[in-house]
């Protein structure tokens, strides 16, 4: 995945040197709520998925009518499910599942398509601060073995739909891969944050051009 990132970096800055004289300059602010599966994988195993929810803010600049930079605000429910939690007074380890929920801020390159550029690709890195992590079984509290912030790559393609001449509404599908471990300690191969949504919601032009007098 890392040197899909950096191709899809290196394919960005090509198209935008292109573009770049064709600039529009509008802005779009969006909103939108998701459905997430999440899980973590290592280097020899993937746990089983649990599910949960997004939703967030987003805004575009458009440098030209193929190219936008986007950047999002998520609140985002990850974690995994059947996983071992173990009673410390007894030794005796329980079957749990675990959610981890973050706030996302990834910063990804949108490129439109379609005979009316309303399809789009989009593909950037993202960070994700650690809010809390907790087992569903016992409720237990377990964010102190986790790192606090997670660091991987997001993509995505959706398609807006013009409702009037300021709105549209989306739909998009998106995933996220980590590059960092989100365990403290960890003396084994390095867990990693995997998750895909379904997302919905509405976008809307700000008029951003000056008035000519």
């Amino acid at each position: 995945m890392k040197k899909l990132f950096i191709a899809a970096l290196l394919a960005f800055g090509f198209s935008f040197s292109i573009s770049a004289q064709q600039s529009k300059k509008d802005v779009e602010l969006g909103l939108n709520v998701g459905y997430n599966r999440s899980t973590i994988v290592n280097s020899q195993n993937t746990a089983n998925a649990g599910s949960g929810f997004n939703f967030g803010a987003s805004a575009y600049y458009y440098f030209s009518n193929r190219w936008s930079l986007k950047g999002k605000l998520i609140y985002d429910q990850k974690g995994w499910n059947n996983d071992y939690i173990r009673d410390n007074a007894t030794g005796i380890l329980y079957n749990t599942n675990y959610k981890v929920n973050y706030l996302t801020v990834p910063v990804m390159a949108n490129w439109h398509f379609g005979s009316k550029r309303n399809w789009y690709l989009n593909f950037g890195p993202y960070a994700g601060f650690l809010l809390n992590a907790k087992d569903t079984r016992f409720e237990t509290d377990v964010k102190k073995d986790f790192n606090s912030t997670d660091f991987g790559l997001a993509l995505g393609i959706g398609v807006k739909i013009p409702v009037s001449d300021k709105a549209k509404f989306f739909v998009e599908y998106e995933e996220e891969g980590g590059f960092s471990d989100i365990f403290i300690p960890n003396s084994g191969s390095a867990f990693r944050n995997s998750r895909a949504s379904f997302n919905m919601g509405f976008v809307f032009l700000l008029d951003t051009k000056l008035k000519q007098k």
